[in-house]
C-alpha cells in the first residue's frame, strides 16, 4: 500500500491532516520532525507533508530537519510553518511581519495561480484559513509564487520540477474553502496516486494489531457507553471475543438515567460486563476542588484506581483499553505542540499504573472516523449516532466545585434541553449540544419575590471533526421555549444564557 508521511513541527492541526489524506483515500501516519532519516527511507513514503508549529524557522530553538529528505525524489507539501521550513531550508528568506502589522489569522481572501498543479480546477480566488505572523519574503532559486493576498505577496510555493510546494494558510480545516481540493490535488495531480485505502481497510489493520499485541492475554476496557468506547468494545471483541473485560464506572456525573440504559444497553454482550458504583470516591476526591486541569487529573487518577481494584478482585487482567480519540490527544499536549486541557484519559493518566499497558485503538481516528468505524463493525445507529459525552461527565460541565447538589440541579437542566431538541428535530441542525452549569449567580424575580441563584449556559456545535466547530444557529422562539421551561423546572436556575462562541478561539467544554 502506498504511504504518506506526515512530519509534525509541532502544529495543533498535525492529525486533522491525516484525517484530510485518509479522506482522500491514502493512507499515512505521522512522525516527529526529528525522526531519523533512516526511519524515514525505511517508512518509504510516496509523499511528505509538513505541518505547522508555533515556532519561527529563523530561530536558532525552531525544529529543522535533514535537508537530505529534499534531495529523495519524494514530493514534499509544506504547511505554515512547512512552508516556510521548505523556504527557509532552500535558500529563500522568511522574516516576521508583525513590525508592520502584516500579520494574518483568521479567514483571509487569496488569489490562487490555477495554472499551478496545487490549484488546478479551483476558481480563481478563494477564502483561506491563515494562521501566522512570520512569512516567506524571498523566494528560493526555482521556485516560484503561486498565491498571494493582501498582506502575503507569497502565500504559496512551487518547484514543479522538484515536485515541491509549500501553502502559508491551512488547507486542513473546514474554514478553507477548497482546502480538501487543494491536498487532493497534491495527492493525485502531484504525486500521481489513487484512492486505495479506507475504513474497512483500518479495521482490518488494527484488529491484527491488537490480535498480535495481547495474544493470550485479558483487556480491561473502561466502557462510559458513549460513541468511542462502544466501538472501541465491538472492535475488540472482535480481535480478541472473551478475553475482553468491559466495565462501566458509575462515577455519578453521568446525564439523567444514563447509567441504568448503560447497564442494560451492554449487560448481555458477549463480553463480561462489571458495575461499579463509585458516585462517592468520585464526589470526595473532588471536594473543594475547582480548577478545571485539576479536575480533569484528579477524575482520570480516579478510575485507573478503580480499574486497578477491579483487576485485583477478578485477576488475570493483562492490559487497559480506552475509547481515546485523536481531539483527546491533540487537546491534551504531545511533542511540541501546547497543551490545550488534559484530557482524563490522557494528560490525566496517572505516569505508573498496575497494567502491562494501554491499548488505544482509536487513538488515530476522529469522532466521524469513529462512526464510520462503528458502522463498519455492524452496531446500530443508535449507538454510532449518540451524542458525544466526555468521560469526565457533568464534572467538566460544572464551573467550580462538583457536589451532589450541582450535579442534580444540571442533570434536570441538561435533560430538558436535550428533550426539546430531539422533540422539535433541532437535533439534526446540531453536533452536540448540552448544558453547563456556572459559577454566575444572578439577581432575578420570581413570584413577585426576589431570587439569587445559579446562571446556566446552553452549547450546541456543528462541526465536522471537533477539532473546530461554529455554534449552532438555534431560533429564538425555541431558545425561549427551552429557557422558560428550564427556570420554571428547575430549581436553582433563574438565568439561562446561549454560547455563540466557535472554536477557537473555544473549545467545545467549557472545562
Amino acid at each position: 500500500m502506498n504511504k504518506v508521511l506526515i512530519l509534525n513541527f509541532g502544529g495543533q492541526y498535525d492529525q486533522l491532516i491525516a484525517r484530510r489524506v485518509r479522506e482522500s483515500g491514502l493512507y499515512c501516519e505521522i512522525y516527529p520532525y526529528n525522526e531519523t532519516l533512516e526511519k524515514i527511507k525505511e517508512y518509504n513514503p510516496v509523499a511528505l507533508i509538513f505541518t505547522g508549529g508555533p515556532k519561527s524557522v529563523y530561530l536558532e530553538d525552531s525544529p529543522h530537519l535533514d535537508k537530505e529528505l529534499f534531495e529523495l525524489g519524494i514530493p514534499v507539501l509544506g504547511i505554515c510553518y512547512g512552508c516556510q521550513l521548505i523556504a527557509y531550508e532552500m535558500g529563500g528568506v522568511v522574516a516576521s511581519g508583525k513590525k508592520e502589522d502584516l500579520s494574518e489569522y483568521g479567514k483571509v481572501e487569496v488569489e490562487f495561480d490555477d495554472s499551478s498543479l496545487l490549484f488546478m480546477d479551483l476558481p480563481k480566488t478563494s477564502i483561506v484559513w491563515m494562521s501566522h505572523q512570520d512569512r516567506v519574503t524571498k523566494l528560493p532559486s526555482g521556485f516560484m509564487g503561486v498565491a498571494k493576498s493582501n498582506n502575503c505577496p507569497i502565500a504559496a510555493i512551487a518547484n514543479q520540477e522538484k515536485k515541491i510546494y509549500g501553502v502559508q494558510f491551512h488547507p486542513e480545516v473546514t474554514h478553507t474553502e477548497f482546502g480538501k481540493e487543494i491536498i487532493k490535488n497534491f495527492l493525485y495531480k502531484v504525486c500521481g496516486l489513487k484512492p486505495e485505502w479506507s475504513m474497512k481497510s483500518y479495521k482490518d489493520v488494527i484488529t491484527n494489531d491488537i490480535k498480535k499485541k495481547v495474544g493470550n492475554g485479558k483487556v480491561l476496557l473502561a466502557l462510559s457507553g458513549g460513541v468511542d468506547s462502544s466501538v472501541a468494545a465491538k472492535l475488540l471483541e472482535e480481535a480478541i471475543g472473551e478475553n475482553l473485560v468491559c466495565v462501566f464506572v458509575d462515577h455519578g456525573m453521568m446525564r439523567l438515567n444514563e447509567s441504568d440504559l448503560i447497564y442494560k444497553t451492554f449487560k448481555s454482550g458477549k463480553s463480561k460486563f462489571i458495575r461499579v458504583n463509585a458516585e462517592d470516591r468520585f464526589l470526595t476526591a473532588l471536594k473543594g476542588v475547582t480548577d478545571p486541569e485539576a479536575k480533569r487529573k484528579i477524575i482520570g487518577s480516579e478510575f485507573i484506581k478503580v480499574f486497578e481494584d477491579v483487576k485485583h478482585e477478578i485477576g488475570e487482567i493483562d492490559y487497559l483499553a480506552q475509547g481515546t480519540i485523536y481531539p483527546d490527544v491533540i487537546e491534551s499536549g504531545k511533542g511540541d505542540a501546547e497543551t490545550i486541557k488534559s484530557h482524563h484519559n490522557v494528560g490525566g493518566l496517572p505516569s505508573i499504573i498496575d497494567f502491562k499497558g494501554i491499548i488505544e485503538p482509536l487513538r488515530l481516528l476522529f469522532k466521524d472516523e469513529v462512526r464510520a468505524l462503528g458502522k463498519e463493525l455492524g452496531l446500530s445507529d443508535k449507538i454510532v449516532y449518540r451524542q458525544p459525552f466526555p468521560g469526565p461527565g457533568l464534572g467538566i460541565r460544572i464551573i467550580g466545585e462538583v457536589t451532589k447538589e450541582r450535579l442534580d440541579i444540571l442533570r434536570h437542566a441538561d435533560s430538558i434541553f436535550t428533550s426539546e431538541m430531539e422533540s422539535s428535530g433541532y437535533s439534526n441542525l446540531s453536533n452536540q449540544y448540552f448544558a453547563v452549569l456556572t459559577n454566575l449567580k444572578s439577581v432575578g424575580v420570581m413570584g413577585d419575590g426576589r431570587t439569587y441563584e445559579n446562571a446556566l449556559v446552553l452549547r450546541a456545535v456543528t462541526t465536522e471533526d471537533f477539532m473546530t466547530c461554529s455554534w449552532t444557529r438555534l431560533p429564538y422562539e425555541f431558545l425561549d421555549k427551552v429557557a422558560l421551561r428550564i427556570v420554571n423546572e428547575v430549581k436553582g436556575i433563574n438565568r439561562v444564557l446561549y454560547d455563540i462562541t466557535g472554536k477557537p478561539p473555544a473549545t467545545v467544554e467549557f472545562e
